[in-house]
């Protein structure tokens, strides 16, 4: 009986102090579950952002080197239109490249012995690199682009294979992912890609 007697009713502080645990496991879970809503909205914000509108790439290689080397990570701006110089990220063989732009639709291209390269008869400026080469080329010199086209290169002209290759060509529109604007790693060399 005495057992009985001491599991009697609880007294009013000690329902008082149950109620007010209770009050704060439910304000927790609530507050948890929020939390929660919260970071999978911005995640899947981000990652429609990220697709639609500012796709974020990581370069691989070094056809771009020096202005791009490999690791880095880049942001990407959806663009109507281009123009030489632009450093473009383009779809080919189910993977992104990364070349610049070196003349659009319509333009004569034309390439010198020591990698000059001449764009509609006048030579373009390129201090972005850091020697010219010729390259591989199976052009037949001076070309002229397909129409909703681009013509591009690498920025290390001795190693990288692009539109001078009937294996890469020219860049279509629809190919095009984006133009790089900007590095976001390595920290030390964040900012804008020209």
């Amino acid at each position: 009986m005495k057992n009985k007697e001491k599991l009697g009713r609880p007294s009013v502080s000690q329902l008082e102090a149950e109620l007010v645990r209770s009050e704060q496991n439910q304000k927790f879970r609530r507050t948890f579950r929020s939390t929660i809503y919260i970071l999978i909205t911005v995640a899947a914000v981000a990652i429609l952002i990220s697709s639609l509108l500012f796709p974020v790439l990581k370069i691989y290689g070094a056809s771009m080197s020096p202005t791009l080397d490999e690791g880095e990570v880049v942001v990407a701006v959806k663009n109507a239109s281009f123009t030489t110089g632009d450093v473009l990220a383009f779809y080919y063989n189910n993977k992104i490249l990364v070349k610049r732009v070196i003349c659009g639709p319509g333009d004569w291209v034309d390439l010198m012995e020591d990698g000059t390269v001449v764009v509609n008869g006048v030579i373009i400026d390129e201090p972005y690199l850091q020697e010219k080469a010729f390259g591989t080329c199976d052009l037949e010199l001076p070309y002229q682009v397909p129409e909703g086209q681009y013509f591009v290169m690498g920025d290390h002209r001795a190693t990288s294979i692009d539109s001078r290759s009937t294996l890469v060509g020219c860049v279509a529109k629809e190919q095009i992912v984006g133009r790089i604007v900007m590095r976001l790693w390595p920290f030390s060399e964040i900012g804008a890609v020209s």
